[in-house]
């Protein structure tokens, strides 16, 4: 287990990063990362506090079979399911890492050292199945730092609700707007709420909200290309860091109001704002880009590896360039909706869009797991 002590050859950028109070996850795991060491050696000398996975990690990490022989041949041998298999897995890879992590989330008092794993994403629209997944999941896991990943959609907000009530810490994923992140917050405060109502201690119960942020420019800047004059131009690679910057705000304002200020007196912790699709898709924006313009504390930055090492490598981390920035991110999401690029209309779409990739991503894991353990003389099905 790596402590946060241990991590003092950590790259000057990121422990700036750490210094501003944002905390760096990485977002990818895989057997190979764990038993090289390689996670360790991130913990150590990168300033790696967590991880996240989704459906596309695992496919590309299960999908190409390293690591994973002996136990898919065990697997075979027993007969499992296909799905029963993949959550054998997935499961392993996450306990392991966890493991890792442990004494980061001992220094931390649980605030780090956090390791997610997502709900089946063919459950997203079904509010039952993800809680009884939620918990099969936490049980299958038996770690404490483990996080269950729930998406934001209108299906999982109940779920989320009913899984903090229950004591376990969640990663609510998937958020693309303003509107359905209040409602996460707001589900995040109920299942608070009923966690107390059941004499559960409230400071062991943590929670992350996932907003996404390069897939917002890349629907709305492949819109203000399409318009193609100055205006909309000079408006590229706006969007997204405006709607962060603005959820930053309303989480400020929420957890700073009554109704948090009662559950804080409870011992409750705040819900994170987390900033995921940080890996830059557009090869005109800066690499580091959204790294260094959402720095704020008490926020959860989970980078792709290639994200990480440039950040350490030429990361400018200059201070708060966040919270000064309310009234033009406002302007800047205003100036795209008068060119008529709805801001609700895609969002809806983003959301849509990344609950059907994750479901493909599943789907092409099981399809991947299914063919390993054919070839071993065992039906997958």
């Amino acid at each position: 287990m790596i402590t946060v002590t241990e991590a003092t050859a950590t790259a000057g950028a990121l422990t700036r990063l750490a210094g501003q109070g944002v905390s760096v996850w990485l977002d990818d795991l895989s057997r190979r990362r764990i038993e090289s060491g390689n996670l360790a050696e991130l913990i150590r000398t990168k300033n790696v506090v967590g991880v996240t996975t989704n459906p596309s990690i695992f496919q590309a990490a299960i999908g190409s079979g390293e690591g994973y022989e002996e136990q898919l041949a065990d697997l075979a041998t027993r007969g499992v399911t296909v799905d029963e298999a993949v959550r054998m897995m997935t499961t392993a890879d996450v306990r392991a890492a966890a493991d890792v992590l442990r004494g980061v989330y001992d220094a931390t008092g649980g605030r780090d050292g956090r390791v997610s794993i997502e709900v089946d994403p063919r459950l997203a629209h079904d509010t039952r199945a993800t809680i009884a997944e939620a918990r099969q999941l936490a049980w299958l896991v038996d770690r404490p730092n483990v996080m269950i990943k729930i998406p934001a959609t209108r299906a999982g907000l109940p779920a989320i609700t009913e899984v903090i009530g229950a004591g376990i810490s969640v990663n609510v994923t998937l958020i693309f707007s303003l509107e359905r992140y209040g409602e996460v917050m707001d589900a995040y405060l109920a299942g608070l709420e009923k966690a107390r109502a059941a004499g559960l201690d409230l400071a062991d119960i943590h929670s992350v909200a996932s907003f996404f942020v390069s897939r917002v420019d890349s629907e709305i800047d492949k819109r203000l290309t399409l318009l193609g004059t100055e205006e909309a131009l000079a408006l590229r690679g706006k969007a997204a860091l405006a709607n962060a910057r603005l959820a930053y705000e309303a989480y400020e304002n929420v957890f700073a109001g009554h109704r948090f200020t009662a559950l804080a007196g409870a011992r409750a912790n705040p819900q994170r704002p987390l900033w995921a699709s940080t890996g830059v898709k557009d090869p005109a924006f800066r690499d580091t880009l959204y790294v260094e313009e959402l720095v704020a504390p008490g926020t959860v930055n989970t980078m792709p590896e290639a994200t990480l090492d440039a950040a350490a490598d030429h990361g400018d981390v200059r201070g708060d360039t966040v919270t000064g920035g309310y009234a033009q991110a406002r302007a800047d999401l205003a100036a795209v909706e008068r060119l008529g690029v709805s801001y609700d209309e895609v969002v809806e779409q983003l959301e849509q869009e990344g609950v059907a990739k994750f479901e493909n991503a599943w789907q092409d894991l099981l399809d991947a797991v299914t063919k390993s353990l054919d070839s071993k003389g065992v039906d997958g099905e």
